[in-house]
């Protein structure tokens, strides 16, 4: 007789329909039907609860339809049911409740988290006797007045002689938590992160009971966590998650303790997993840190404002986090972990030297992450990228980097971002790059690269979402091979020595013409899972970066703009009419350029999101039209007659510091990322339009001042 079925994990390949003939195979002890599709199958519930053997079921992600009234009074309680996992299917309170509590006597495992459910947690979860492990997490559950004090679903809870795991993340509690939880002596796993305690101190008090407690993660909470000094807690942690908790501002003495090693012979200590950023942390790195944090596959330590530097011997590590703090000394040697995918972020810190160790990393096969950008960095970049064959995101932006770019780059075959802005760079681009066709983010802009831009980056980099090599000494054509970039969403080729015409074929970038699925933020999302038990979640995204009279302004939506800049180049002819079918265009500059003729008035969305404005096509005086002129006849003088003094040259320098750009950074990300902050489109139309009024108010004033002076001098050379 069939004892087990398994039909999950099909991504809802299958439509099961109604489960009636599950009913006949009466010796079932275990089912699992996750990620199948049993949206029709009302009768879900009377069928799983004539399973009189049914051990395990899972549920995940089925689209389970509610339950009726009329199954409700067809169930019975007779069911052995141990584990149960109906997460991921929006069922309401009202749909879950009744039925759950009349076959939960024997559940030692219950799965509701992303579901619906709503208000107080029900004290009847203290009648489930067997309990050990409870996941509520990602619902609308609520803590009552009288919950706050203790007397509540919690405290039955509490009770439960074998209770292991509390898992109510990301709901809506809020106020203060009891120190009545620490009733639950024998926990394993506490998980309260992502709920609204507004700012309540988590002491002691609250944890001296836990002396089996593994996994801490209050992290999203707002928490203050505050202890005695010189306290000890009761127990051995293997995951810390404190995310945004306040720590600071002195480095957590009571980390030390978590920390120890557990095995003098093999030194690994017990902690596998640290997060503390955002943390309110600025202290100096105690000297402790680095000798006992041997075994940690995870450290991110990122936004606070720690001091300290490496030690000199190697550093053993899969993900290390230590982005915007003050860092600072020589980078050292790392030493990956084997069979595991490895990560390294160091950006926004006070770092200085040469990157020549990382040429000598070991496991460098591992690591698939790795940003130094935003410190201060020097000299040239060694060329033994081969080393890192399964790298997807590099960045080196905004150091001091100089010398040619490594044509071992082009090794880097899985790369899909790619950062060196920011840099000395010179010469012209290797043209191994072009073996990187995994590429979606190009950003070479602020360097001082030269020769034409190769057309291979149109042939081969077809999957680019964004390109800049702003700011360089690129000269001649823009290859017509660009428009082969179908799925651009910025392109910015401006301040350099373009010539040429703008080529037609502009109108191929699909992602510009018609409305599709665009990709809101360029983001690598590695999944590690280097335990059975445990996985490591890292999403690294991207970040706007808007230059505007020298300050930059750093956002992280992506897929909002659709760019193209071309300012300040030496392009000449008409502005194509084909890109009047760039219907989905936000923004265009064209200006500083030598551009004649017509100025097009339906280019995308540009009149409608008020940025269709003189700035966007000053400074090119052949053209003619709104928003320059009224109209065609009052065309500006052409340029091949000089204005007094050398005008044109003179007002280049002049007006650098008008120039508004887009350039890329990154940033990374972890599943809900402390920091990142995501802005409402009418937000973002509301801050251009005050740029663009802004500039045109400079702009206007810069011309008015011009033209006085430029009369006065014709004035006192005709006297």
């Amino acid at each position: 007789m069939l004892e087990t079925l398994s039909l999950g994990g099909n991504g809802r390949v299958f439509n099961v329909g109604k489960l009636e003939w599950l009913s006949h195979l009466s010796r079932l002890k275990e089912v699992d039907l996750g990620f199948t599709n049993l949206s029709n199958a009302n009768d879900w519930s009377q069928v799983i609860s004539h399973l009189p053997l049914l051990q395990k079921l899972n549920l995940r992600d089925c689209d389970l339809p509610s339950i009726s009234s009329s199954s409700l009074s067809l169930a019975n309680s007779s069911t052995s049911l141990t584990y149960l996992d109906l997460s991921d299917n929006n069922l309401p309170s009202s749909a879950i409740y009744p039925w759950l509590f009349n076959v939960s006597s024997n559940l030692v495992s219950l799965n509701l988290s992303s579901n619906k459910l709503k208000g107080p947690i029900p004290e009847a979860f203290g009648n489930m006797k067997a309990i050990q492990e409870l996941y509520l997490n990602d619902n609308l559950l609520v803590l009552a007045e009288n919950q706050v004090r203790g007397d509540s679903g919690l405290n039955a809870i509490g009770k439960l002689p074998d209770f292991r795991v509390l898992d109510l993340g990301y709901n809506l509690l809020n106020g203060s938590i009891s120190k009545s939880i620490g009733q639950l002596s024998n926990l394993h796993v506490l998980r309260l992160a992502g709920n609204s305690f507004g700012g309540d101190v988590i002491s002691e008090g609250h944890l001296s009971n836990f002396t089996n407690l593994q996994v801490l993660d209050l992290s999203y909470t707002s928490l203050t966590l505050k202890f005695n000094t010189g306290w000890i807690p009761p127990f051995q942690l293997s995951q810390i998650n404190l995310c945004s908790c306040k720590l600071g501002p002195g480095f957590p003495d009571w980390l030390r303790t978590q920390m120890e090693v557990l095995n003098p012979d093999v030194e690994i200590s017990s902690i596998e997993y640290l997060d503390i950023s955002a943390s309110g942390i600025s202290d100096s790195l105690p000297y402790w840190f680095w000798d006992k944090f041997q075994g940690l596959s995870y450290i991110n330590m990122s936004f606070n404002q720690i001091r300290g530097t490496f030690p000199t011997h190697s550093i053993d590590i899969s993900h290390l986090d230590l982005s915007s703090n003050n860092f600072s000394g020589p980078l050292p040697h790392f030493s990956l972990y084997f069979g595991s995918i490895g990560s390294i972020n160091l950006s926004k810190n006070k770092f200085t030297g040469s990157v020549s160790p990382i040429c000598n990393f070991t496991g460098a096969v591992s690591l698939t992450l790795f940003d130094l950008s935003n410190n201060l960095f020097s000299g040239v970049v060694p060329d033994c990228f081969g080393s890192f064959p399964f790298l997807q995101a590099l960045n080196l932006g905004d150091n001091s980097f100089s010398g040619s770019l490594p044509s071992s780059l082009g090794s880097l075959t899985s790369l899909e971002m790619l950062s060196l802005r920011g840099n000395k760079f010179s010469g012209v681009l290797p043209s191994s790059l072009q073996n990187c066709a995994e590429l979606k983010f190009l950003d070479l802009s602020d360097n001082e690269l030269s020769g034409e831009i190769p057309m291979w980056i149109g042939q081969k980099l077809s999957s680019l979402v964004f390109l800049s090599l702003q700011g360089n000494q690129f000269r001649g054509r823009i290859p017509h091979q660009l428009c082969g970039l179908k799925y651009l969403q910025i392109l910015d080729l401006s301040v350099n020595k373009i010539s040429g015409t703008i080529p037609p074929c502009l109108n191929n970038f699909t992602s510009m013409v018609k409305k599709v699925s665009l990709d809101r933020r360029i983001e690598l999302h590695l999944l590690d899972k280097p335990y059975v038990e445990s996985s490591i979640d890292v999403r690294y995204v991207d970040e706007a970066l808007i230059t505007w009279k020298g300050t930059k302004q750093n956002y992280p939506q992506l897929g909002l703009l659709l760019a193209i800049d071309l300012s300040c180049n030496k392009l000449r002819g008409e502005i194509p009419e084909e890109l009047i079918s760039l219907q989905e265009l936000v923004a265009l500059n064209l200006s500083r350029n030598f551009f004649t003729g017509n100025i097009l008035q339906k280019i995308g969305h540009l009149r409608q999101l008020e940025s269709f404005d003189p700035s966007s096509f000053s400074h090119n005086r052949g053209l003619c039209g709104p928003p320059v002129s009224p109209n065609c006849s009052m065309v500006e003088p052409p340029p091949g007659k000089p204005a007094v003094g050398g005008e044109e040259d003179s007002d280049d320098q002049f007006m650098k510091w008008f120039y508004t750009g887009m350039g890329l950074g990154f940033v990374v990300g972890f599943w809900g990322f402390c920091g990142v902050v995501f802005f409402k489109r009418s937000w973002r139309h509301s801050y251009y339009r005050y740029l663009d009024s802004a500039k045109d108010w400079v702009y206007v004033s810069f011309v008015l001042l011009k033209t006085r002076i430029v009369r006065r001098i014709k004035g006192v050379s005709t006297r």
